[in-house]
């Protein structure tokens, strides 16, 4: 009688996951995309290199589902803080505040996410740039509220241009601390927005 043993399935270690991904932006951020390999990730992350083939099928893959990441823990907490604050000076406070620690606290994925965006196929480029601008069009609603001298399209190029400051300091040592250059920016961001810096700091 011939007697067939249950086949176990292998199941994908969301750490595992994470490790690669983390491994990945901070390659990409220091080499830059076309000088990493899948090998060097799996390396950076201490998986072997078949290990990385259970995640991600191609080098690509992964630079998208970091992006993805990136732009998709912008908008859920975006969302939050919009359907939660009834405040809207708290609310641009944490608008600000989220925009900076990622730029702060997520140096490298920030970094990679700035510079090789362009390297991503067509359509997940588009895909990424529509939520790029869900992303911006909740900024531009509670600047509108707070500036009601302004127009929908005014208030997005001020959006634009503070989001933009505060991704300034990416490519550059600014020699501050990281509490300190929270702080710069934050007031930047506000300044550029022409909203008065609120009382209460945001946590």
């Amino acid at each position: 009688m011939l007697v067939v043993e249950p086949t176990s399935t292998r199941t994908r270690d969301p750490a595992r996951k994470e490790k690669i991904l983390t491994a990945a932006a901070h390659l990409i951020a220091r080499d830059g995309y076309h000088a990493v390999s899948l090998a060097d990730i799996g390396r950076e992350a201490g998986i072997v290199g078949s290990g990385v083939y259970r995640h991600f099928d191609s080098k690509i893959a992964i630079l998208v589902a970091l992006f993805d990441g990136v732009i998709d823990d912008l908008l859920s907490d975006e969302q939050r803080i919009v359907d939660s604050q009834g405040d809207l000076s708290r609310a641009l406070d944490l608008l600000v505040a989220g925009q900076v620690e990622f730029v702060v606290g997520n140096r490298a994925i920030a970094q990679v996410y700035h510079r090789e965006i362009a390297n991503l196929p067509h359509e997940d480029s588009r895909r990424l740039r529509r939520k790029q601008r869900l992303y911006v069009e909740d900024w531009v609603h509670v600047v509108c509220e707070q500036r009601p001298d302004l127009d929908d399209v005014t208030a997005r190029t001020l959006v634009h241009a503070a989001i933009s400051a505060i991704q300034s300091t990416l490519f550059h040592n600014s020699g501050l601390s990281d509490v300190r250059l929270r702080q710069v920016l934050g007031v930047s961001a506000r300044a550029v927005l022409g909203v008065p810096v609120a009382a209460r700091t945001p946590s």
